[in-house]
């Protein structure tokens, strides 16, 4: 196996241009806005488009999607009958691929169709007939499908693994082996993922052929283009602290990660009757619902979307331009995946965390863990955020257009007003309209800060995670939820209803299983409704 490394920030990348792809696909390219291609694209374009099978390991947002799609659709004869199938774990992957693979592939005049369960059979079997030639399905349907001999003459001359040790975590790896059996022997095969647990080695060595390998090093696993910050609060100011936060922050349009399903809705609730354009997505939804939150979030139908982690993974949604974590993640990769869903693409992100002192520690840990710069900050105060509104306000004011309905209002308030009373009224309103109140007092002081930070540096390590609730079952918190596999599938529930497999899907009862709803009827965390002043527990 040739094995390759590259170091993400590298430079001297070169252009799309000089892989010789056909000029159709350039014209996406160029449409897509994309000039330098990624470190992940450097490498494996040009050895796919040579026929070898590639290992590809790189983290969430650092084009993979395109890596593997651009040179797919390039070596494609398009004579008829699907050359191309895609496999990913989820059925939220499956259509934001299917999403970019039909823009990259428009102009060749590609024609995709996703197959997954919780939808009719014959509709999908209906698409492909009418002359697909990229699938792009999940495991368990796709299976079904095969085993039914549903998909006559399915020969794809590429076959494609995407987020493949997130299949293994979802315990599709059987499923996966058993589809390769019914694929043609003589085919190029490109598998990637985040991770090469050995389970994902010891597929890669049975389904590819002398593949090369192309693994992205960096000093962060973190995108650099992500600004990451912390603040820390008491566990009874959340919402407030998040209010606040969003308040100050020019934020576009914004996910929010929360652990469990409930708090999903009742911070959707809470965010909407803030003024904010909110809208929740987990497990428990049905896969119509599901579909209708993406759509309007990605169409900024609305702006702020509060997602338990089945969003974590997968989903590609433009112009992210903050991402909240509600909760402090359950581990570090989950950590990764959140944030990496801004940041992308060559855009600059925000990635803000909210923690409390007992889960300081444990931020520490993620922090050590990913390698990466996080930047302790403070809650602003009602001043700034007011300041901050009212300059993103004159910014807006500036940049506006005078139309000319507005000299029509304004020809009728000068009989009653003068210019300089309608100005004050009209920024009132604008001002009224952006600004949402919260309490006096959020957050932890600097002061404060210093002694937790001194607290935790003299604390034994075995006490430091025994405090209030860390632990979650085991304790107050609900943290951990079920033994810390949040991350690897706990919100399973989108597979419900009909799960990957139709009826017969082994997840279509598993609901949103992050194990963190012990936590909702607990007592929550220690530190709860104690004072400002009440030190963590060491």
């Amino acid at each position: 196996m040739s094995t390759i490394e590259i170091d993400e920030n590298a430079a001297n990348l070169g252009t799309f241009a000089d892989f010789g792809l056909r000029s159709e696909i350039m014209q996406s390219i160029t449409h897509a806005g994309f000039t330098v291609p990624s470190p992940i694209q450097s490498m494996v374009i040009p050895v796919i488009m040579q026929g070898r099978d590639v290992v590809g390991q790189a983290h969430t947002g650092t084009g993979k999607t395109a890596a593997f799609g651009l040179p797919a659709l390039n070596k494609m004869h398009l004579k008829g009958g699907i050359e191309v199938l895609i496999v990913t774990p989820t059925r939220e992957l499956a259509n934001q691929v299917s999403d970019e693979i039909f823009k990259y592939g428009k102009h060749l005049g590609v024609r995709t169709v996703t197959i997954y369960g919780g939808s009719s059979y014959n509709r999908q079997i209906d698409l492909i007939e009418r002359g697909a030639q990229v699938i792009i399905a999940t495991p368990g349907r796709l299976l079904d499908m095969l085993s039914r001999n549903m998909l006559k003459g399915f020969a794809p001359s590429t076959v494609i693994l995407d987020e493949a040790d997130e299949m293994l975590d979802m315990g599709f790896l059987d499923d996966i082996n058993e589809i390769f059996s019914y694929l043609p022997t003589e085919r190029q095969t490109l598998l990637f993922s985040a991770t090469m647990p050995m389970p994902i080695k010891k597929l890669a060595e049975r389904i590819l052929v002398d593949p090369f390998f192309a693994s992205i090093t960096r000093e962060e696993t973190t995108n650099t283009d992500i600004t990451q910050q912390y603040y820390v609060i008491e566990e009874s100011e959340r919402d407030d602290a998040i209010i606040r936060l969003m308040d100050a922050e020019d934020a576009k349009k914004t996910v929010v990660f929360c652990r469990t399903k409930k708090e999903v809705d009742r911070l959707s609730n809470v965010l909407s009757a803030a003024g904010y354009s909110a809208k929740g997505l987990h497990g428990d939804m049905e896969q119509r619902q599901r579909e209708s939150v993406i759509k309007g979030v990605k169409s900024d139908a609305f702006d702020v979307l509060i997602a338990t982690d089945v969003a974590a993974r997968g989903l590609h949604i433009d112009d992210i331009t903050h991402v909240f974590n509600y909760h402090i993640p359950f581990d570090p990769e989950s950590y990764v995946h959140r944030i990496g869903r801004t940041g992308r693409a060559g855009k600059k992100g925000v990635a803000i965390t909210l923690v409390t002192p007992i889960e300081f520690k444990e931020l520490q840990r993620i922090k050590s863990k990913v390698g990466t710069t996080m930047e302790h900050a403070y809650i602003p105060s009602k001043l700034d955020v007011k300041e901050a509104q009212i300059n993103r306000l004159v910014a807006e004011i500036e940049k506006q257009h005078v139309n000319d309905i507005a000299h029509k209002v304004l020809d009728v308030l000068k009989q009653d007003f003068d210019q300089e009373q309608i100005a004050y009224k009209l920024i009132s309103l604008l001002m009224e309209r952006n600004t949402v109140q919260g309490p006096n007092n959020i957050g932890i002081s600097a002061e404060r800060m210093e002694k937790i930070l001194s607290n935790l540096a003299n604390s034994h390590d075995r006490g430091g995670n025994r405090g209030g609730g860390y632990r979650g079952n085991r304790s107050g918190g609900g943290y951990r939820g079920n033994n810390d596999r949040n991350a690897s599938g706990g919100d399973r529930g989108g597979n419900s209803g009909g799960g990957y497999r139709g009826n017969n899907d082994r997840n279509a009862s598993s609901g949103d299983r992050s194990g963190a709803d012990r936590g909702d009827r607990s007592r929550s965390f220690s530190g709860q409704n104690r004072s400002a002043s009440s030190k963590p527990r060491s």
